[in-house]
């Protein structure tokens, strides 16, 4: 007990007072008849006379956010998962032992009221109470009310008092919510199944990433939480089941930042018989529909940036967009100067990077994306599709039949960052075992990063998967867009930290 301050001890020791007067301080049983929502809804336009002639009984629940004393009486704020209602508690109307009871309640403490409507002078709408019950006694003070958790870090680590003080970060949630129910809905519209698929694997594939290991006792065998569900969303095409979907987590052993996370969650959908082409009319589609839905309108403010999502969207392929967007001298980026990796190199040291970035198994393909990566990225704030991707970083991707160095491959960029993957699935079984067995080589070089070949994914491949393409979008970031956070922590219910120390 010494630990804590003088008001904890208090409300510890009303415990006690409580228990004294039969009063049980965890109170179960008790179940509200509405909502605030239900009492604006349905009463909040009704008069002060129309509430005295109908007298209007009511019964609801909440944590108390503000007291105001008078003595005899009290008015009382309580906020439930829809909004504030305060209740107006008096001595004659629920007895002196009660009112006594009342009487030590604490801002934080839920309580349980029953009573009628009516209006106050203020022409507030009230609820004048006939019983107030404690449910749950608080034993930790809430933050100052205009203060609220003012550390940023102390709002991820105690994220359920930041959604008690903070009604716009429980907003958030509530957006987030809508944007998983609505792109559910808009895919099981279109006949896409929604399916799971492990979250533990034996191999580490599906992207490019570093996963986290784990070990099984009773196989004695390691896993890997899984960094993508591609190659078991794909083994169900082979199975028959043409249009599939997954709202993932995905995991990847990397480093945190405003928009990474070790912990993260993906929407991944598959599409029998459908190639990239067909995905770009889907996504701008669904995204579109999906800002109208959630915001009201096609058009978006990010981070004091106007971003309009109305299709078509931008389209350029990824040396089309070093040409037009870089802005770099136009003789470094000629079709001779990009075709050879010195001249990449060369525009690279240009655009300011560094020859410690590059690594030593990477061929022209990498070089180039690097390049994008590094010129062009930051620069695409509108929607905007970056096509014919590498086949050398494309490990998954179809290459494209008149140009097999490129694959048939979307990425798109909002803001300058990547929000959604895309691309008509490689279904050759022999080129995909060569591209794993380069990935592998890539591994053994130092690149942990790559992944390994999949023996049992090629044997499925190997039965025959119908031509497909396929997309993984970030949700986090998708949300982040439409609520105008600029840290994905500010998405996540309980981001990854570091331990307090």
């Amino acid at each position: 007990m010494n630990h804590l301050s003088e008001e904890e001890k208090t409300r510890r020791e009303k415990l006690n007072f409580y228990r004294e007067q039969s009063v049980n301080p965890y109170r179960n049983g008790l179940m509200p008849k509405n909502s605030i929502r239900e009492i604006r809804e349905k009463w909040g336009e009704y008069t002060k006379e129309q509430l005295e002639a109908e007298k209007i009984s009511v019964t609801y629940a909440g944590r108390i956010m503000a007291f105001r004393h008078f003595g005899k009486a009290a008015f009382v704020q309580i906020k439930d998962r829809e909004g504030k209602l305060q209740s107006y508690v008096a001595i004659d109307a629920i007895g002196a032992d009660s009112f006594a009871i009342f009487k030590t309640f604490d801002v934080g403490d839920i309580v349980f009221v029953e009573g009628h409507l009516f209006r106050t002078k203020t022409n507030e709408l009230s609820v004048h109470a006939d019983k107030i019950s404690l449910l749950t006694k608080s034993l930790r003070p809430l933050p100052e009310k205009f203060h609220g958790l003012t550390d940023v870090e102390q709002k991820y680590r105690m994220r359920y008092v930041d959604l008690i003080m903070n009604d716009e970060v429980r907003d958030v949630f509530k957006v987030r919510s809508k944007v998983i129910q609505y792109i559910r809905e808009y895919l099981s519209k279109r006949d896409f199944f929604e399916v799971e698929t492990p979250m533990m694997h034996p191999i580490a594939g599906g992207a490019a990433a570093r996963p986290f290991t784990t070990h099984h006792n009773t196989l004695d065998m390691q896993l890997f939480l899984r960094i993508a569900p591609e190659l078991y969303l794909k083994r169900l095409l082979v199975g028959g089941m043409e249009k599939v979907f997954e709202i993932n987590r995905n995991f990847r052993n990397e480093g945190i930042s405003i928009r990474h996370n070790p912990e993260f969650t993906m929407l991944e959908f598959y599409w029998a018989y459908a190639t990239f082409e067909d995905l770009i009319a889907l996504t701008e589609d669904m995204i579109e529909g999906l800002a109208k839905e959630v915001t009201g309108s096609n058009e978006i403010t990010y981070q004091g940036e106007k971003i309009s999502f109305a299709k078509p969207w931008k389209r350029y392929s990824v040396k089309e967009s070093i040409q037009k967007l870089s802005g770099l001298d136009a003789d470094l980026i000629t079709d001779k100067a990009l075709s050879t990796i010195e001249g990449v190199q060369a525009a690279l040291l240009k655009a300011g990077d560094y020859k410690k970035n590059w690594k030593p198994h990477w061929g022209h393909g990498a070089y180039l994306t690097h390049l994008f990566e590094t010129a062009v990225e930051k620069k695409l704030i509108q929607p905007t599709f970056i096509t014919d991707y590498p086949a050398e970083v494309s490990f998954l991707a179809r290459r494209n039949e008149k140009n097999p160095e490129v694959t048939d491959r979307f990425e798109l960029f909002v803001f300058g960052r990547e929000l959604a993957n895309a691309f008509s699935e490689l279904n050759d079984p022999i080129d995909q075992r060569e591209r794993f067995e380069s990935q592998a080589k890539n591994k053994a070089q130092g690149d942990d990063e790559a992944c390994e070949v999949d023996e049992d994914f090629l044997k499925a491949l190997e039965y025959g998967m119908p031509p497909a393409a396929g997309q993984g979008i970030g949700i986090d970031r998708l949300v982040m867009f439409l609520t105008d956070q600029a840290s994905i922590r500010d998405v996540i219910l309980f981001p990854q930290l570091r331990p307090e120390s």
